[in-house]
């Protein structure tokens, strides 16, 4: 592989924004390949991928480049180096390669990969957190799958089209699947596209959603004609997969505290071909009084640590901070407690994150059910999904029902 200097350029551009300036790195990454309509999909993906990288091994990185943050724009092109010399490829001669120690470089990165933390990329204590919740042997495959670059799945709009026809119509766009077993609606890419550029995407045929999260709405036993609230409903991926579980028939609330997220969903919702989405921002507690005992359905996607989505997310690991995870624990008990109160008599309810923590799922549920709210609840069923185990995002989902 060449390395061409324009697109190297890009990439130490958006490591400069992500790690000295705070900013998003999927944000970023779109910045970026918006920055020169000449750059192909090989370009593009080169920029994107080599950014994510960096971004997913920047503590390996810096120790094996003996540089600290801030990183000075040298420092960056340092990291740059490391990443090239352990990819194999050959550093050409610019004044920011001069003197680079390729030999040492593997040296170091042999050393250093016998500790998990430098291993796997991570803070100390995402590890020690881990660690103690999981324990040794599934700590250790999770954090190391949660740094594999996660496949491209997409969900069928069930209310268009079918799975094999979706499968049909992107072949001859130049796009080829394949069907998960176990995963009604799910297409995983054989190879990475940009799919939001095709007509089945333009024409809301699918939309980009992980196997694990799919199974979500799947989990909340929908009906066609039900009132389903769905209370953190952000830019709506599980909305909309409800919707198609429920033909288009009944009412979805879809609820959240940003306003932008949900004129995001109302976009989509378009696309999708999905009218019965009603969409209420929460400012007070009021849309949520006059729900109480009206729904069949509630769903609470809370929010939480992110630790089951590291691998589309890498810039998380270095935002999060443990006191961010004192503060969403005590945050996802107060949406169980509040906003359970919208399910009617035998109705149902699921509790969800991105987490692998039990700490943020099975023991919320648990001081949640013994708690005066929780006491018209019974557990129904729970699934706790790891990344290592099933090759897809950390999740997990309990549904539980209120007692008539």
């Amino acid at each position: 592989m060449r390395l061409h200097r324009n697109l190297c350029f890009a990439v130490i551009d958006g490591l400069t924004l992500i790690f000295n300036e705070g900013h998003y790195a999927d944000k970023v990454i779109q910045q970026l390949l918006k920055r020169d309509k000449r750059w192909g999909s090989r370009d593009r993906g080169f920029v994107a991928e080599t950014t994510y990288d960096i971004v997913r091994w920047k503590r390996l990185y810096a120790e094996i480049a003996e540089v600290k943050e801030p990183f000075d724009r040298d420092n960056l092109w340092r990291l740059f180096a490391v990443w090239a010399t352990l990819k194999g490829i050959k550093l050409p001669d610019w004044k920011y390669f001069e003197n680079t120690p390729t030999r040492k470089i593997k040296g170091r990165f042999d050393e250093l990969t016998k500790v998990r933390k430098l291993r796997e990329s991570i803070p100390d204590w995402i590890d020690e957190v881990g660690l103690a919740e999981l324990g040794e042997a599934k700590w250790t495959k999770e954090i190391a799958m949660q740094n594999e670059q996660a496949e491209v799945i997409l969900r069928t709009n069930t209310l268009k089209t079918t799975k094999e026809d979706l499968q049909n119509i992107l072949f001859d766009e130049g796009i080829e699947t394949e069907a998960i077993k176990g995963y009604d609606s799910a297409l995983k890419l054989k190879e990475r596209a940009n799919v939001f550029v095709t007509d089945a995407f333009k024409n809301g045929l699918f939309e980009v959603q992980d196997a694990s999260s799919q199974l979500v709405a799947e989990f909340l036993d929908v009906k066609p004609g039900m009132k389903v609230v769905d209370t953190c409903a952000g830019a709506g991926g599980k909305t909309l997969h409800i919707a198609s579980l429920m033909e288009n028939k009944g009412q979805i609330i879809a609820m959240d505290i940003y306003e932008s997220k949900l004129k995001k969903l109302k976009i989509r919702a378009r696309r999708n071909g999905v009218h019965n989405i009603d969409m209420k921002v929460i400012e007070s507690t009021k849309p949520i009084k006059k729900l109480y005992d009206k729904a069949d359905r509630v769903l609470i996607d809370a929010p939480c640590s992110g630790l089951g989505v590291l691998r589309r997310n890498p810039d998380a690991k270095w935002k999060l901070e443990p006191e961010f995870l004192d503060r969403i624990r005590v945050t996802q008990q107060e949406v169980l407690q509040q906003y359970s109160r919208m399910v009617k008599p035998q109705g149902k309810l699921v509790y969800a994150t991105c987490s692998v923590l039990p700490s943020e799922n099975q023991n919320q549920v648990k001081a949640f059910l013994k708690s005066e709210g929780g006491a018209n609840f019974t557990l129904v069923k729970d699934k706790k999904i790891l990344a290592h185990e099933n090759g897809y995002d950390g999740f997990y989902m309990a549904l539980m029902e209120r007692k008539a």
